[in-house]
């Protein structure tokens, strides 16, 4: 009953801004809360410019603001706790994070009056002022720089930092940094919150170092790579190198076991050939050899697992940890003797 009465009170100027409000926040993505005190009304409407097409800045009243906030619901009324002051609405179809970067980089120095506070350590540069020599070198030194008259003209003779971040500018320091041309403060729009898919972001967790984020990403998924390789765990990114991988195990044993598979048969027959010459090396008189193997050199030895096709090297560079592992299972074989070659001989046929 008393919500009804105040709908009623609500002139109707304000009822078709917050519908328009909440139109607005409807429309896009990714809706956020950003900062405007400070900043000229000529470079807000430059950066409005310059975000067209990829974001948009709505002002209204704030208590209209939160209203339509409010109405909208579905999580975004989080975002009130943001409105206070000198806010606009941001909207974009963009990630949070390409919003807040967009922002950033919007951002453009600007002079500090005095009475503001400073946003960090304010510097006077070494260097020549070019201001003619007079009354200016006493300003500079009143304020802490370290400036002389030299050449004819004034020079600050070293980096001089003439407040620290967070004091207060005074007058004087005002006008010296004003008549040196050194502006110490950005102004843009500063992003409070931005509510986006469910998710409320706050600008620390937005400032992100895009490189190491995405080397993060990198080194997580090449570790989740060879733990699925390693734990036999087919996925359709491992698939391909696990067979690889079965294979050329498959193709190790066959070998050892002496298996007369159509896939091995070839590598047996090399490696046979290679012992035979071996053998022959080894005895000083040719006349004792059968005609074909006189003469002949050792050729090097067949290493079943070096002689392997290029499927397996691709499987062991991935998986050096699971080689260790494949290690042990091979040297069990060796213990299971003629069971293991059996077994597979049933397997292969």
């Amino acid at each position: 009953m008393s919500s009804a009465r105040k709908t009623e009170t609500i002139p109707e100027w304000k009822r078709e801004e917050v519908a328009e409000l909440v139109e607005f926040i409807d429309s896009y993505q990714s809706v956020g809360i950003v900062g405007v005190a400070g900043i000229p009304s000529r470079q807000l409407q430059a950066m409005r410019r310059e975000l067209h097409g990829s974001a948009a800045v709505r002002m209204s009243r704030n208590t209209l603001t939160n209203r339509a906030l409010e109405e909208v619901d579905d999580g975004v009324e989080a975002l009130t706790e943001y409105v206070s002051g000198q806010v606009a609405l941001v909207g974009t179809n963009d990630n949070p994070f390409g919003l807040f970067k967009q922002l950033e980089a919007s951002k453009t120095p600007a002079p500090i009056n005095a009475g503001e506070v400073a946003p960090n350590d304010i510097v006077i540069p070494e260097g020549d002022t070019g201001v003619d020599p007079g009354p200016f070198v006493g300003e500079l030194q009143t304020v802490g720089a370290a400036a002389r008259i030299q050449d004819g003209s004034i020079k600050v003779t070293e980096d001089s930092t003439v407040l620290e971040e967070g004091e207060v500018v005074d007058d004087d320091l005002a006008n010296v940094l004003v008549e040196l041309g050194i502006e110490p403060k950005e102004v843009g729009l500063d992003l409070r919150a931005v509510y986006s898919e469910g998710v409320l972001f706050e600008p620390d967790e937005l400032e992100i170092d895009v490189d190491e984020y995405r080397a993060d990403v990198q080194s997580a998924a090449a570790a989740a790579r060879n733990l699925s390789v390693n734990a036999a765990y087919p996925t359709a990114a491992t698939a391909g190198t696990l067979l690889a991988k079965a294979s050329g195990e498959a193709k190790s044993v066959g070998l050892f076991a002496e298996i007369e598979s159509p896939d091995v048969v070839p590598d047996l027959i090399g490696k046979a050939d290679a012992q035979l010459r071996a053998l022959a090396s080894q005895i000083d008189d040719e006349e004792a050899l059968p005609e074909e193997l006189q003469g002949v050199e050792a050729a090097p030895a067949t290493e079943p697992a070096a002689d392997d096709d290029a499927e397996e090297e691709q499987a062991d560079e991935d998986t050096e940890d699971a080689e260790e592992t494949d290690d042990a299972d091979d040297a069990d074989d060796d213990d299971d003797g003629g069971d293991g070659g059996d077994g597979l001989g049933a397997m292969f046929g």
